[in-house]
């Protein structure tokens, strides 16, 4: 009788620390939640888009990408049947390609598997190329009003510091715990609204570094503050070592000016993207080269060096396929990788005549 009584005053411990932190969650969301133009929709397809776009891209960059993508694609049909090329310059200077790739297959898979109707619960959401547990929670809320939690990095760091929690979120264990722990807190009554607040709340104030503690509605229950323990959480059990690659590219152009370029095959880095032939060591060894530009170019777990020559000399084969030619005044009407699209608008700058 002993023991069952300490677990009842524990549950009902946690389930009323469950509901101070979100009412506190909700009224700091009430006065300080982002207006955002995917806010303003319950439309599935724009909330989908906004997702994608956000899952690797901050807010300030991914807002003028999200209003491009729905004014030239207000449909899930107009992006199924819109040109690879096309929707692939759009993206362009986003990043992390797969993600456009992926939301091109997903659209062609609602349309050709699903007649066109955007899915509508947590479970069908997942079968999408490209939707996985997080994002589809957000769809299945926000657009369908399924109670169903978010978590991501803003949750895991907002309910480890919460609750004093340094089990690493980087490992089995660790992931379970937290999704549990997402689920109970999660407000079944309004979960559009919690879920986005509770994003909000890991953008704006828990932030990783910086937090403003004593500004914090939830500062005289969290753990991690009282233990000093904000700057250590949450945690992770492995760091993954960033690997440093070069790339050297060669500007040539064709005998009629044009610059040569080839596009990338799908099973790399900048899938489908264009970039200029490349060059070996060997070749920089030998005379006749010009070092032009160079950069880096950070990625998840890569970082790239990557070097622009040029030369006087004459290349055999780059006027014969994959290389083919365009008219340097066009080079922004197709998709490039960032570094290189840089290098294109600083040293080979469009007047608005040429766009």
């Amino acid at each position: 009788m002993f023991l069952k009584g300490v677990e009842k005053n524990r549950t009902k411990e946690k389930s009323e620390r469950a509901s101070l932190f979100r009412s506190s969650l909700l009224r700091w969301y009430s006065e300080n939640g982002r207006d955002l133009p995917w806010r303003q929709t319950q439309d599935p397809y724009k909330i989908w888009i906004s997702e994608i776009i956000l899952q690797q891209t901050q807010v300030k960059q991914g807002w003028g990408y999200y209003l491009r993508f729905v004014e030239r694609y207000p449909t899930v049909r107009s992006l199924a049947e819109a040109p690879e090329e096309e929707v692939l310059h759009l993206w362009e200077g986003l990043g992390y390609y797969s993600r456009a790739h992926n939301m091109m297959e997903a659209a062609r898979q609602i349309c050709n598997e699903k007649g066109g109707i955007f899915p509508s619960t947590y479970r069908e959401l997942l079968t999408l190329k490209g939707v996985g547990a997080y994002t589809a929670a957000a769809i299945a809320s926000i657009a369908f009003g399924e109670a169903v939690a978010v978590v991501d990095g803003n949750v895991y760091r907002v309910l480890s510091r919460f609750n004093g929690i340094d089990t690493p979120i980087d490992t089995t264990a660790g992931k379970k715990l937290f999704a549990d722990m997402a689920q109970e807190y999660m407000d079944e009554d309004e979960p559009a609204l919690y879920n986005q607040a509770i994003m909000d709340f890991g953008a704006l104030q828990c932030r990783p570094k910086g937090t403003v503690c004593e500004e914090c509605p939830l500062e005289r229950e969290c753990l991690a503050r009282k233990a000093d323990l904000v700057d250590l959480l949450p945690r992770k059990e492995k760091r993954v070592a960033v690997k440093e690659e070069s790339i050297r590219y060669l500007l040539c152009f064709s005998q009629d000016g044009e610059l040569i370029v080839r596009q990338r095959d799908k099973k790399s880095i900048w899938k489908a993207l264009h970039e200029f032939p490349t060059l070996s060591p060997e070749d920089i060894d030998s005379p006749g080269y010009e070092l032009l530009w160079e950069t880096t170019h950070q990625l998840t777990h890569r970082r790239l060096n990557i070097q622009i020559y040029a030369s006087e000399q004459k290349k055999e084969g780059l006027t014969m396929p994959p290389f083919f030619s365009i008219p340097l005044e066009s080079h922004n009407r197709i998709a490039f990788p960032k570094p290189l699209r840089e290098f294109l608008d600083r040293h080979f700058p469009l007047h608005p005549s040429s766009e």
